[in-house]
């Protein structure tokens, strides 16, 4: 496990402990043998077709985990900076840049994406797999306030764009969530968070029960907080993890992928 230091915070804010780091630290390597991270080539292609991005774009990847779509995107020449709040999913992304050559192209630190401090410094951020939008429901979270904990990290992200650039997140779909709701799940209707309890094993086969929050929400929603953010919704897809595309959103699409930009700066014509 990577212990703290100046990789552990951004602008000088202190990262504190999170639900999730003691599954990323059991999970380990074993996330990136999970079905769902099978699809990353078609994310990452998907991405990069939707953004617009290219060599010499600078993208910032909020909720990186072990780097997958950083690395990706880093073989395609485009500069990434990847942020996490697992000390152990910073250091496999570390180690997995330095194996491939990418480590110029791709740096990794590790913080909290609701106090990050990065200020109109990329062209394009993301946030996919609810890495850390969609993951801020859980243990510990502040009670129902008039900002919460999502807007935060999204403000956070908007505040990371330069004028004139674009974001990718991905959630949980709330219709498809509800319409395929697990026996074992159970599903806060105020808070928009489903509670799963489920079972994860590492990469020798030991397995551990894990609960897990994830907050859900519908495309209106994520319009809206867009919005709130100041960025303007270009679009929300429809989409499944792997099969990333410009689509329809529908009750049958198990996450959406909003997209949205930030307003470039327009010189006033009175000024010289």
């Amino acid at each position: 496990m990577v212990n703290g230091g100046a990789g552990d915070r951004v602008s000088g804010t202190d990262v504190g402990d999170h639900w999730f780091e003691s599954i990323a630290a059991h999970l380990g390597s074993a996330y990136l043998r999970y079905s769902f991270t099978k699809g990353t080539a078609n994310e990452v292609a998907a991405l990069i077709d939707l953004l617009g991005l290219g060599p010499g774009s600078r993208v910032l990847d909020v909720g990186c985990g072990p780097g997958r779509h950083a690395l990706g995107l880093a073989a395609a020449g485009i500069e990434v900076v990847g942020v996490d709040i697992s000390h152990d999913f910073v250091a496999l992304a570390r180690e997995r840049a330095a194996e491939l050559g990418l480590s110029p192209q791709a740096t990794f630190v590790r913080t909290d994406a609701a106090a990050m401090g990065y200020l109109e410094e990329f062209d394009a951020v993301i946030s996919l797999c609810q890495g850390a939008f969609g993951l801020a429901g859980g243990p510990g979270s502040a009670p129902i306030v008039d900002r919460e904990l999502d807007e935060t990290i999204l403000a956070a992200m908007a505040r990371a764009l330069k004028p004139g650039g674009i974001m990718a997140v991905s959630a949980f779909s709330a219709y498809f969530q509800l319409r395929y709701l697990e026996e074992s799940d159970t599903f806060d209707a105020v808070r928009g968070v489903n509670h799963e309890t489920t079972v994860v094993k590492n990469e020798h086969g030991v397995e551990r029960q894990a609960e897990l929050w994830t907050s859900c929400f519908t495309p209106r929603e994520l319009r809206l907080l867009a919005r709130q953010v100041g960025l303007t919704a270009l679009a929300v897809h429809g989409v499944t993890p792997g099969a990333y595309r410009a689509g329809a959103a529908t009750i049958d699409c198990p996450e959406f992928l909003l997209v949205a930009g930030r307003r470039a700066v327009t010189p006033d014509a009175k000024t010289c």
